[in-house]
């Protein structure tokens, strides 16, 4: 069993997938089972200035931040349930102290085991505006159409 590390930017998305995991553990693990999980968050508000100055590179940096603290603490996978600063975590990955899953390329490999064509995107302007999905969706013939929010 994995020790899970998550990448908190907002509460919203950390504490989802923190009951999500717990939640649907107990199918593969048993009754109240769930992987140790660790969350480390820095400001939403620090994320939120570098992705409005397009300093995709920093978000990158700060992702690799909590993901350092995470392995520190013992996580050997990381995961970071919003979208829009995987933009940021694209140009880092590769420097990781451990393995992530990638929600883009989760998403892509389901509606590719499910035989999806086409998908229905929706997220916040940066999303809709960058390379997070149409990156990992194009290569499988997947497209995508998409709607923001008009918000970050």
């Amino acid at each position: 069993m994995k020790h899970i590390g998550i990448v908190a930017v907002s509460s919203e998305g950390a504490a989802l997938c923190y009951r999500t995991i717990c939640l649907e553990s107990s199918e593969f693990l048993g009754p109240h089972e769930h992987p140790e999980i660790t969350l480390h968050g820095f400001s939403l508000g620090r994320y939120q200035r570098l992705i409005d100055e397009d300093r995709w590179d920093a978000v990158g940096e700060m992702m690799l931040g909590s993901a350092a603290k995470l392995v520190e603490s013992g996580a050997q996978l990381l995961i970071c349930p919003d979208n829009t600063v995987h933009q940021g975590l694209d140009l880092v990955r590769e420097r990781s102290p451990a393995p992530w899953m990638h929600i883009a390329e989760e998403v892509a490999g389901e509606a590719r085991r499910r035989g999806f064509s086409r998908l229905g995107i929706l997220g916040t302007r940066y999303l809709m505006e960058g390379p997070v999905y149409p990156s990992k969706l194009a290569p499988l013939e997947i497209e995508a159409s998409h709607s923001d929010r008009r918000t970050a």
